[in-house]
């Protein structure tokens, strides 16, 4: 795998990432941010100049350089990051994730046919509408919305199952355009260390969704994991298929109780506390009688989760002497840093590249004179920030 470095993400003249997003530079992954678990929600005075703003950045980007550039765009964590600030948000919550997605999709609402540019999904409960929602473009401006459908099943079960780093998913935004392209931002908490991690798609660079499917990796902590999208992980996924398929589920269950009698090395993610054989009999019954033939289709079976995945793993590492990767795929941290030095001291030179890229977008824009001023103002005071 090569992993996408804190770079420089100026605009080529194309309209695309130079070497960060470029089709032809973009590893497999788009990213995984870390960031400190916040509650509460932006002031209703700050939210609503946040969806105008980001409206008119939207509509610039979206008019110079296509709908699909947005996409790539939104994808890349260290451009979320900066569009967040930019909006006025802080730069290390976790409700930037959900404020942003939230003020993009508000803010192109009534526009989204002039755009060729469409948002689906929200947090919490909105999430799980997803599939509703996009199955109700799909109508409106006919296109097919099944594979939009399974993109946002998909991408949401890796992170869930196939990517057991102890976040549990809350909030689900897709990105999409007419022409079928799509993006994902989501994000889970983590409530025991009171941090979110959020997980960036981007559906032109995955032509596997079980193997390295996201485009970068980057976040301020580590810790154990199960992951099984790991490249490394392809004999476990393999295996753990033909587990779930070739074995009666009566053969499961004995080999899952009996492991729950051995102590696994302790730098395991996986722990035998927390199976029950009996409970996801069930579910095996159903893998077995469906037939499954890849582990992405394994892993796309109702019923199918974190659970399941983890038993089937167990199985494969002791009693087939297949190990799963347990690497941690969040690697780096922001681009920018802070100014306090946390999680490290500004990296002036992207911090500028990118508040350069967004004057440009600014300036261009169709927004009242006092407002283009106060964006204006709070770009220059970003720029003018002295770093000790």
């Amino acid at each position: 795998m090569v992993a996408l470095l804190p770079v420089a993400i100026p605009v080529a003249s194309n309209g695309y990432f130079h070497k960060a997003m470029s089709t032809a530079a973009v590893p497999s992954r788009t990213g995984i941010a870390n960031l400190p678990l916040h509650y509460g929600k932006a002031p209703r005075w700050l939210f609503e100049r946040m969806v105008k703003l980001a409206r008119e950045i939207t509509v610039v980007i979206v008019t110079d350089f296509g709908p699909e550039e947005m996409l790539r765009r939104l994808s890349h964590p260290y451009w979320f990051q900066a569009f967040g600030c930019i909006l006025g948000f802080d730069w290390h919550s976790s409700g930037v994730t959900t404020t942003l997605c939230g003020a993009v999709k508000e803010g192109v609402k009534g526009l989204e046919r002039d755009l060729g540019l469409f948002v689906a999904g929200g947090k919490g409960r909105t999430s799980r509408r997803t599939p509703a929602e996009l199955e109700a473009w799909g109508e409106l401006i006919s296109i097919n919305p099944a594979p939009l459908v399974y993109a946002s099943r998909m991408s949401a079960k890796v992170d869930s199952s196939a990517v057991q780093d102890g976040y549990q998913l809350y909030h689900h935004a897709f990105f999409f355009t007419k022409r079928g392209s799509w993006a994902v931002v989501q994000q889970g908490m983590n409530e025991s260390t009171r941090y979110a991690r959020r997980y960036h798609w981007l559906g032109e660079v995955v032509t596997n969704f079980v193997n390295e499917p996201h485009a970068a990796i980057l976040s301020e902590a580590r810790g154990q994991a199960l992951n099984l999208v790991a490249a490394e992980s392809d004999p476990a996924r393999t295996t753990i298929t033909e587990i779930a398929t070739s074995q009666k589920p009566e053969a499961l269950l004995s080999d899952l109780k009996k492991l729950k009698t051995l102590s696994l090395p302790a730098h395991h993610y996986l722990s035998t506390a927390d199976l029950h054989p009996d409970s996801i009999s069930r579910i095996l019954l159903s893998t077995y009688e469906r037939q499954p033939d890849s582990f992405e289709a394994l892993i796309g079976l109702p019923g199918v989760g974190a659970k399941t995945i983890r038993a089937l793993s167990l199985i494969a590492e002791l009693v087939y002497g297949v190990a799963p990767s347990y690497r941690d795929p969040a690697r780096y941290s922001f681009a920018h840093g802070g100014k306090d030095g946390i999680p490290y001291p500004v990296d002036r030179k992207t911090y500028d590249q990118s508040i350069e890229l967004l004057r440009k977008a600014i300036s261009k824009t169709k927004l009242g004179i006092s407002e283009k001023n106060e964006a204006m103002g709070r770009l220059n005071s970003l720029n003018n920030t002295t770093i000790v």
